[in-house]
């Protein structure tokens, strides 16, 4: 029989869950350079390489809405179950595949799974935690997700250095969750708690919240994914770093990322959601901004440690904040739509950053990102202050 929702394996069922989608493009990052040279012969090697971390964000992005569609009206628990098998699957293929173009079709398929595991889990947390407990847990899921990666990144980073294929064999950690999703989760009993909460079933998507929330989204997204697609050989170029050199060093930014994201319920008791959007740009700027003029890989480190910081606050804070006025009966649809902005972001990220890093160099492609966060810093401070 299914748990309560308070139970101790319920929790830890959804946060192991949630860390599923942080493996998705991060984890082979260490590998690029490796893939490339032995994929070296392909014609455009270093843009197919480059896609196979990057596409799956692509079909995330696209079939989110539907997800969030389709969970809304068939329940959550199913989809789920189907997500995380399909994710072992297909993430393990490019661990024996010799295709770059069969393995981009398994990437294509893992994609497809995270939006069914990252719309799907978010949605269980919010149908079944309310007030501060939700902050809270939406605090801890991106944590988690947080501390998986430095896990899974550092891991893949060691792995990578042995061959470009092991950290593809990290995706059958997902096998080993799928038991506790069929037999642990509830299906929550949605006509009940909407009932409960006095929500109207016929309330109007908050697309005004929405939209602004999606576009912040979108472009942080696009800065962010500037570390695990172009960090390996800014590093390679600057002092020469070893895959696991660079993975220690994307899991560092992912380490501070978590460690503020479980700190977001504190602070979020004190500040605004305008407030926290405001830190989150403004520290991503300055992370940005000193990696761009770093001499040393000490000093980028300092530089991933300040952006990872900022960037932890900012999933918590878009989904306590939609969660909080989109009613149960579009609750799906509105996390699936947040899922595609932030994924269409990681896609967009190397897309625009490959020409322009090309034309002023990995650090000025580094130093325009900072300056767009200042930008979107000056802007949130600029609501608050009308907003106060």
């Amino acid at each position: 029989m299914p748990l309560k929702t308070s139970s101790l394996l319920v929790k830890a069922t959804l946060l192991l869950s949630s860390s599923l989608t942080v493996m998705a493009g991060a984890t082979i990052a260490p590998s690029l350079p490796a893939m490339r040279d032995y994929f070296a012969a392909t014609p455009n090697a270093d843009y197919w390489v480059r896609l196979v971390l990057t596409i799956p964000a692509l079909f995330i992005a696209i079939a989110a809405p539907f997800v969030g569609t389709m969970i809304d009206r068939f329940g959550r628990k199913p989809l789920l179950a189907f997500a995380v098998l399909l994710y072992g699957i297909a993430g393990t293929s490019g661990a024996v595949l010799n295709d770059i173009g069969m393995i981009l079709v398994g990437r294509v398929l893992l994609g497809l799974s995270v939006a069914g595991i990252m719309t799907t889990a978010t949605a269980l947390i919010a149908d079944y935690y309310t007030g501060a407990a939700r902050a809270q847990f939406l605090g801890f899921q991106a944590g988690f997700m947080g501390l998986g990666g430095v896990l899974f990144l550092s891991l893949g980073g060691f792995l990578a250095d042995v061959n470009w294929r092991m950290p593809f064999l990290i995706y059958l950690l997902a096998l080993l969750i799928l038991p506790l999703v069929v037999l642990v989760l509830p299906e929550p009993d949605r006509t009940e708690a909407a009932q409960n909460l006095g929500v109207d079933a016929t309330e109007v998507f908050p697309w005004q919240i929405a939209g602004l929330t999606y576009l912040a989204a979108l472009l942080s997204q696009i800065v962010f994914y500037l570390i695990p697609v172009q960090l390996p050989f800014y590093l390679k170029q600057l002092v020469n770093a070893t895959a696991s050199q660079s993975g220690l060093a994307i899991a560092l930014a992912t380490l501070f990322s978590a460690a503020s994201a479980i700190a977001y319920k504190q602070i979020k008791a004190r500040v605004s959601f305008i407030g926290i959007y405001a830190i989150a740009f403004l520290s991503m700027a300055v992370g940005y901004l000193v990696i761009s003029i770093s001499p040393t890989y000490a000093m980028v480190l300092v530089g991933l440690a300040i952006a990872g910081a900022g960037l932890g606050l900012l999933m918590p804070n878009m989904n306590v904040c939609l969660t909080s006025v989109t009613p149960i009966s579009l609750r799906g649809r509105v996390l699936g739509g947040l899922t595609t902005a932030f994924f269409l972001g990681q896609f967009v990220s190397p897309i625009l950053s490959q020409p322009l890093s090309s034309v002023v160099g990995l650090d000025g492609t580094y130093r325009l990102a900072g300056g767009l966060m200042v930008g979107m810093g000056a802007i949130a401070l600029g609501l608050g202050w009308r907003w106060r």
